[in-house]
């Protein structure tokens, strides 16, 4: 990732697209003429109007046509939150009953549960939800039952199929949400989310604009709208729609899905060296999600790994402004620090070793000299921080 940011100096090593990912260029290309010419309201009835209201109901199928979804299940939304914030308020609202969600979750669906005094499913050393659990908490009450289909955090694929069959059997009235933001660009969702009632997308996490996503709501699905008004959005979600935002999501989602298994391979063998680098150039080190090395329920670009006797602010500081790598331990809050990690507390890493941990996610411009510099920069700083906590030399 060779892109400035207003800063003199090398290039960035930028490491952290599990968090947003830069704009892919055909992304900006087609923006921007939307942007200058379709100011027309696509709910007006003029000509410059229809001509945005044609681009908005094209951007809808297409989004729909990579997740395997009707054009009309696909509500635009501000972004990930809000659609997760909708899926999970909007089905309590019209439904009420009790909703359910993974303690490994994103925080914009576990504060809701919190809120509306849900439970929470605990899962395993892996990460993944553990069904039998999921089975004792279900039942005639429930009306949701929400995972993210990829964690943001370690990178743990669910096994939506599995936990449909649970809840089907076991709630047969309950819907399934799954949060999909993290998976557009590493797993089919035409698949992998087949059977889901709700899924979460968002368009900055696949290299799409900031400030929009979307919820898809199968027919049938009936959602109490959080944000009225207008009655966009066939009444589920009110506001004027962004058109051009809709466009650019609408060309990223088809790029990430054109080049998926492509990035894969390549995030694969990245994956590969970061991790050699970590587990043996720092001793005691491990890989979060893959207690036993086994990584089939990883996407291959989150690395995510623990370090013994390393504070993660201190890691990130020293290899932003050292080695210019950027990268990212726990959730991102709003005001750029690091939150302790309830995901990895959820798979019961020990808070101590948890503290030391590292997230290194790849994306579609990651290139080698990027891969590079972390194999070299984060043992290097890791052993400098730990000398330091021995009394050692300053880091």
């Amino acid at each position: 990732m060779t892109a400035e940011t207003g800063r003199t100096g090398p290039p960035w090593h930028y490491l952290d697209h599990a968090a947003s990912t830069p704009m892919r260029p055909e992304v900006l290309a087609a923006m921007v003429p939307a942007l200058t010419d379709l100011h027309g309201n696509p709910s007006g009835s003029h000509a410059l109007a229809r001509a945005a209201r044609a681009v908005l109901d094209e951007s809808r199928e297409r989004i729909a046509s990579v997740v395997g979804c009707e054009a009309g299940e696909v509500i635009f939304t501000s972004g990930g939150t809000e659609a997760d914030n909708l899926a999970v308020r909007g089905v309590h609202g019209a439904r009420g009953g009790r909703v359910l969600c993974a303690a490994s979750d994103h925080h914009a669906v576990l504060h809701v549960v919190d809120q509306l005094r849900g439970g929470v499913v605990p899962v395993d050393r892996r990460g993944i939800v553990d069904l039998d659990a999921l089975a004792a908490a279900l039942g005639p009450s429930v009306s949701l039952v929400s995972v993210a289909l990829v964690n943001n955090e370690v990178g743990t694929i669910q096994p939506v199929d599995a936990i449909a069959d649970v809840v089907r059997a076991t709630a047969p009235g309950a819907l399934l949400h799954v949060d999909a933001a993290q998976a557009l660009c590493w797993i089919d969702l035409r698949h992998h989310a087949a059977r889901a009632d709700l899924i979460t997308l968002a368009s900055h996490k696949c290299g799409g604009p900031r400030g929009i996503g979307a919820l898809v709501a199968r027919a049938g699905v009936t959602l109490e709208a959080q944000q009225v008004g207008g009655g966009q959005e066939r009444e589920r979600r009110s506001g004027t729609q962004d058109v051009a935002g809709a466009l650019g999501f609408a060309v990223a989602a088809e790029a990430a899905a054109h080049e998926r298994v492509g990035l894969a391979a390549r995030a694969a063998v990245w994956r590969a060296r970061l991790l050699e680098a970590v587990l043996v150039g720092v001793p005691g080190s491990i890989e979060s999600a893959a207690p036993g090395a086994d990584r089939d329920h990883l996407v291959a670009g989150i690395v995510n790994v623990c370090l013994p006797e390393v504070d993660s602010e201190a890691l990130l500081f020293l290899l932003e402004h050292e080695h210019r790598v950027l990268a990212s331990a726990a959730s991102s809050c709003a005001s750029g620090a690091q939150d302790p990690s309830h995901v990895l507390a959820s798979m019961g890493i020990d808070r101590s070793l948890a503290r030391g941990s590292l997230r290194l996610s790849l994306g579609w411009c990651t290139v080698e000299a990027d891969v590079d510099a972390g194999v070299d920069a984060v043992p290097h700083v890791a052993s400098r921080l730990r000398a330091h906590a021995h009394g050692g030399a300053p880091a």
